[in-house]
């Protein structure tokens, strides 16, 4: 019984190495130094600024004000935008169910001007029942799925700027 898991065991860890699975990694991007020149209150953009400050690149406000570096591309927070819809009601037109929705417009470019990514905008949203005798939790459940979406904005925001393989020009 031992040697059966075993070989149960061996032979699954071959199809999964076998079928190309890998762990994600940490993204490698193809410059050293950013800017970001934020949305006024944009919460995204605060969280690019921590993710890049902390971990991976040094953060260069634009211009290059510290130390006389200047950065290799600035990425511009166009537009960030949270909604929250009705969209469903019921027979006495009380609200039953929101939807949540972050909208968030970006571009990437060099500090001469060249456009590394157009202006591109990446959204996410997620529906909520609503309840009015439990309006609080509804409300703590809002605030946390929109820090879920922020999240993932985040995530997807990384990926397209790691897709920028060089940044000469073209």
């Amino acid at each position: 019984m031992n040697r059966r898991c075993w070989a149960i065991a061996g032979l699954a860890s071959w199809l999964v190495v076998g079928c190309g699975f890998k762990l994600r990694s940490s993204q490698t991007f193809a410059f050293q130094t950013l800017a970001v020149t934020p949305e006024k209150n944009g919460l995204v953009a605060a969280d690019l600024i921590r993710y890049f400050g902390s971990a991976i690149v040094p953060l260069v406000p634009p211009g290059g004000a510290s130390a006389g570096a200047s950065p290799q591309v600035v990425v511009d927070i166009l537009q960030e935008l949270r909604e929250k819809n009705v969209v469903g009601v019921n027979a006495s037109g009380q609200v039953r169910e929101f939807q949540l929705r972050i909208r968030l417009q970006f571009r990437m470019r060099t500090p001469d001007g060249r456009e590394l990514i157009a202006p591109t905008e990446i959204s996410q949203q997620r529906d909520i029942s609503f309840n009015e005798s439990a309006v609080l939790a509804k409300e703590a459940e809002e605030v946390l799925l929109f820090r879920d979406m922020q999240a993932d904005l985040l995530q997807q925001l990384l990926r397209r700027l790691a897709a920028i393989k060089t940044l000469d020009a073209p």
